[in-house]
């Protein structure tokens, strides 16, 4: 009867007891350098002192790459697009064209973004074209890289293994980005 009885409290307790939750299965493409993707988050700059923050939504594919600035109620305050091509940036109801985003960016906005490199620094990767000097963290991530005369650091990474929020510094320039969500190859 004792033993009937320890199995039984066992049994009930095993009931009460919660499974801990299946990871989350990893959707990332095997080859993250060349994987199109579009990201939401926030980002804040700090240029000589003059400081903007808006929301993120940036769409990048191959050779192409569009960002949207946005207000905090979630609308487009600027759009910048880059092909091989050219560049465009649309503020408000004014166009811009030129032939490099980067140049159109510090242009019109007084600041830009390395979109040639940043594609694969938000992976957590170097820019495969040109040189780069990494620092690890203990769980062999990257944690700070220099290259292309960027200062790129690692604050944050999300469970699944990619940053969630990075500093960008060049020059009288800082970035920071914070990564809320991913979606890979967007239509």
């Amino acid at each position: 009867m004792m033993r009937r009885l320890f199995f039984l409290g066992l049994f009930l307790l095993s009931g009460c007891a919660q499974l801990a939750p299946a990871p989350a299965p990893d959707v990332r493409p095997a080859h993250l350098e060349s994987a199109p993707f579009a990201m939401n988050g926030r980002i804040s700059v700090d240029h000589y002192g003059e400081r903007h923050s808006a929301g993120l939504h940036w769409t990048h594919r191959g050779q192409s790459d569009e960002v949207l600035l946005l207000t905090p109620l979630g609308q487009t305050a600027v759009r910048v697009y880059r092909n091989n091509i050219n560049a465009t940036l649309d503020d408000g109801d004014k166009h811009y064209q030129a032939d490099n985003a980067d140049a159109l960016m510090e242009k019109v906005l007084g600041w830009h973004l390395p979109l040639r490199g940043l594609h694969q620094w938000v992976l957590g990767l170097p820019d495969t074209g040109s040189p780069v000097q990494i620092k690890r963290d203990s769980k062999g991530r990257i944690s700070e890289l220099a290259q292309n005369d960027w200062e790129v650091r690692y604050l944050r990474y999300a469970p699944d293994g990619l940053p969630a929020r990075l500093q960008l510094s060049h020059e009288h320039l800082k970035v920071q980005l914070l990564i809320d969500e991913w979606q890979w190859n967007p239509n």
